[in-house]
């Protein structure tokens, strides 16, 4: 090739819009690796895949977040101000000792939660222990949708999209837990999909630093 035409081409290939390289580029790949499949429309794309990312739930945990440590399976006994007056020696007991039994059926009925809880706006549940953020609910029903169903189970129950995935993890025998050891309560699968029942005692704590 002489000199001249090497010239030309080169050229020619800085002149090139750059959408009209990204266009050839596009006729050498298949479209599917920029598009979506042509089968699926925008809406039913992005609910695919939000359904694919669901199903990954619940993140589970390793049996060692509830080793022994400094008091039971927690660094620490649970908070002294416990909210909705719920009982200091159940709350460290279900908490940091126990790993499969739980408050009494109906036991949040008879403290001061139904009273005080916010019937209008979501709320959020820390950890009775580290006072992290655990679930916040109710989210995609309304309060009364959540208060029939935890009624009907006798616990306060969550479901995925209420779960702080930041801070819980469900162990593979169905424990849920905090990551720092707190036990909580149990995944209880429906029809629905995840159920967490959780003690009311264990997400009774005063938010820490940062976690409102």
């Amino acid at each position: 090739m002489k000199l001249s035409e090497t010239v030309s081409i080169l050229l020619l290939a800085i002149s090139t819009p750059t959408t009209a390289l990204v266009s050839g580029a596009r006729n050498r790949i298949p479209s599917a690796a920029f598009v979506a499949p042509s089968s699926y429309s925008s809406s039913s794309y992005f609910s695919t895949k939000l359904h694919a990312e669901t199903e990954k739930l619940p993140i589970l945990g390793a049996e060692s977040i509830m080793a022994p440590k400094e008091h039971g399976t927690s660094p620490k006994a649970v908070m002294k101000d416990l909210k909705w007056e719920c009982d200091y020696d159940t709350a460290d007991r279900i908490c940091n000792f126990n790993r499969h039994y739980a408050e009494y059926a109906g036991y949040w009925t008879t403290t001061k939660y139904l009273e005080e809880i916010d019937r209008e706006n979501p709320t959020k549940y820390y950890d009775s222990v580290t006072g992290n953020h655990l679930f916040t609910a109710p989210v995609g029903r309304t309060f009364d949708e959540y208060l029939v169903e935890s009624g009907g189970h006798g616990w306060p129950s969550f479901r995925d999209e209420e779960v702080n995935w930041d801070y819980v993890r469900v162990l593979p025998d169905g424990e849920c837990v905090s990551i720092t050891g707190t036990h909580l309560g149990h995944n209880l699968p429906d029809k629905k999909g995840n159920r967490y029942c959780i003690n009311l005692v264990c997400v009774a704590g005063q938010p820490a630093e940062g976690q409102e």
